[in-house]
């Protein structure tokens, strides 16, 4: 039998391993728990009236303030958009015809925030103006945050150390890699969901005789994240 040619395509070669050339598959894992980087909210601020056009007046003043109270805080706000806006006539239950009882006005707004401190003052400062809602903060990373890089590397260097480790037991080395994938890379895989939190929602109409409310006391959760990678390695051929 002779060997292929420069010209001649080579023989795959075993996705197994064979005896001269052993095949070692493992995965490796890391899993971190750091402090989150943004802080997210949001706002639903709300009109009714008999008449459309005051009910739209009355939303687009307190768009503007729940906006521009928002705004104030600067650099401790790092973006801001508005989503949904919608004004819906609410119809009279009873009798025909189309008769309009009221008009009902909504604008969702959404904040992300990088200032803690800032947060729990600003919550509660919304959360003060007519007829605002404010739910959240959902903690989060950005997609770049050092946190995901620090978690690939670790689960790159578990992966090493549990082969250097089975081949440890079967009395030989490492030889050289093969391939490293993320898991997922070749076929779908379950993956660990991050974990976020959630304050309660708040909704409150202030009044001339209220008090400006003490800012609350938001605690940070905790993120997590993981990481998982598959590793081939080839062995020096073990005597078993």
């Amino acid at each position: 039998m002779t060997s292929p040619t420069a010209d001649e395509p080579r023989p795959p070669a075993a996705p197994h391993g064979t005896p001269d050339d052993p095949r070692l598959a493992v995965r490796g894992e890391a899993h971190l728990e750091v402090d989150p980087e943004i802080a997210r909210i949001g706002i639903v601020v709300t009109a009714r009236g008999r008449d459309r056009r005051s009910t739209l007046d009355d939303l687009t003043h307190r768009n503007t303030t729940a906006l521009d109270l928002v705004k104030s805080y600067g650099e401790a706000v790092e973006h801001i958009e508005t989503g949904a806006f919608s004004i819906t006539p609410e119809l009279t239950g009873h009798g025909r015809g189309e008769r309009v009882r009221s008009y009902h006005g909504r604008v969702h707004i959404t904040a992300e925030l990088t200032d803690f401190t800032a947060l729990g003052e600003l919550t509660t400062r919304l959360a003060d103006l007519d007829l605002t809602r404010v739910d959240g903060p959902w903690w989060t990373l950005r997609p770049d945050s050092p946190a995901h890089r620090q978690a690939r590397r670790q689960a790159v260097h578990d992966a090493v150390q549990r082969a250097r480790e089975y081949a440890e037991a079967l009395g030989t080395t490492l030889a050289a890699l093969v391939e490293l994938a993320d898991l997922g890379a070749e076929g779908p895989q379950p993956f660990p969901a991050a974990q976020t939190g959630r304050m309660r929602s708040m909704a409150y109409a202030a009044t001339a005789e209220d008090t400006a409310a003490a800012p609350l006391d938001l605690e940070p959760q905790r993120q997590h994240v993981y990481a998982q990678v598959n590793a081939r390695f080839t062995m020096v051929p073990p005597r078993l």
